[in-house]
């Protein structure tokens, strides 16, 4: 293991630093590490890492989300409450539709397994979203319109939404019916996770103000820790409480940080934000070279133009999505672009449940795992990419006060 993780961070790093050198994101070198040293090229990464590949994505997710709930401001996501839920479903809706509709006469599958494709591509990458949104929110740009907050609100609960349409499209591809309690699970999760993770914050900033008033001051490094360690066991509610309500861990844990950036002093909050910051820097390889490490780039060969294509025109679905969310906002055509492009990235969630129609023995399982493989090849660095080339652009930055 020690070796598997030596070659992540210095070959990964490596990588990453061509392609900062040739004005690439960074991202693209961290990908494709973990496609070439993972076990279907190379395979020079042990076991031992790869069975635990999942946990450690997610902790490096975790990580992320607790550096964005700290940076976000509350008053800003409350400017963007509309158009933010909606982000949360309408562009995932319209590009699994998008498949629904195309993929039966493109790729030859079924309504259902259409379904099934669509809903493994619905969802945006929180991975590669909220790292650059937390940079736009640091650098000033598009914070005027609370731009990047409303694209992190979104893709956060995007993903949960998606998830659920696809375990039930599943179910019914596997001769199973629909549930209402599907549906139902979602705004419940949403709200649920945001209530946990609150009360947790709240109850986190109570601690910490209980001890520095009996002179018992927690180190802001010791209070990153506690911080960690209480974002996982909100992770494990989640599975704990699965078969009894549904609660969304991830949102948990953002909920948490905001709740603990308001009731913290600015400093203190500024402190934390950059020692988690830090943390991001190991675990930003771990992530996207263990998401690279999970591709199986022979699917790839088999998919064809046709998937290529298929992809791109639900990506053109997805943008009309979008741009219906932002409908009646005070939006330019240049910023609901960026939004636009926001949007694009897969790669997470394919990574994670791309493999399971093949795995249940579904016919459509290999193509839909091969769609997700060249989805995330072609749009986590195309949305990355673009998000770093145009932000300058298409955004204005809010001037310092």
């Amino acid at each position: 293991m020690l070796t598997s993780l030596a070659l992540i961070f210095l070959v990964g790093l490596s990588m990453a630093a061509v392609c900062q050198w040739l004005k690439l994101p960074r991202i693209i070198g961290m990908l494709a590490t973990g496609i070439f040293l993972g076990p279907h090229a190379l395979n020079f990464l042990d076991g031992s890492i790869l069975s635990i590949s999942a946990d450690l994505r997610q902790m490096a997710l975790i990580i992320i989300l607790l550096k964005a709930g700290l940076s976000l401001d509350i008053s800003d996501l409350k400017k963007v409450g509309r158009p933010a839920v909606m982000m949360s479903f309408i562009p995932a809706s319209f590009e699994i539709f998008a498949f629904f509709l195309f993929a039966p006469y493109v790729l030859g599958v079924t309504r259902i397994e259409a379904a099934v494709m669509g809903a493994v591509l619905g969802a945006v990458s929180p991975a590669v979203v909220v790292p650059r949104m937390v940079h736009l929110m640091e650098t000033k740009y598009g914070t005027d319109k609370s731009i990047p907050q409303l694209i992190m609100a979104g893709a956060s609960c995007d993903d949960i939404f998606v998830i659920v349409l696809f375990s039930t499209f599943v179910s019914m591809a596997r001769g199973g019916a629909a549930r209402i309690m599907d549906f139902v699970n979602i705004p419940i999760s949403i709200i649920l996770g945001i209530v946990l993770g609150a009360v947790a914050g709240w109850l986190l900033s109570i601690f910490f103000e209980t001890a520095y008033a009996h002179k018992h001051y927690v180190r802001n490094s010791m209070k990153v820790i506690i911080v960690l360690g209480v974002s996982f066991m909100l992770m494990t509610v989640e599975i704990w409480m699965k078969g009894l309500v549904s609660i969304s861990g991830l949102l948990a844990v953002m909920s948490m940080a905001c709740v603990l950036q308001m009731k913290s002093t600015a400093f203190v909050s500024k402190r934390l934000c950059e020692k988690v910051g830090k943390l991001w820097l190991a675990a930003e390889v771990i992530l996207f070279v263990l998401v690279g490490a999970a591709v199986d780039i022979r699917y790839t060969l088999s998919a064809g133009i046709a998937a290529v294509g298929i992809i791109f025109l639900a990506l053109v679905f997805r943008s009309i999505g979008v741009f219906l969310c932002l409908v009646g906002t005070s939006m330019n055509k240049k910023e609901r672009i960026f939004c636009m492009i926001a949007y694009l990235p897969k790669a997470t969630v394919q990574a994670a449940i791309g493999s399971i129609p093949l795995s249940l023995g579904l016919p459509c399982g290999k193509i839909v795992l091969s769609v997700a493989v060249l989805a995330i090849i072609i749009t986590a660095p195309l949305g990355a990419f673009c998000m770093d080339m145009s932000y300058k652009t298409l955004l204005s930055k809010e001037e310092r006060l």
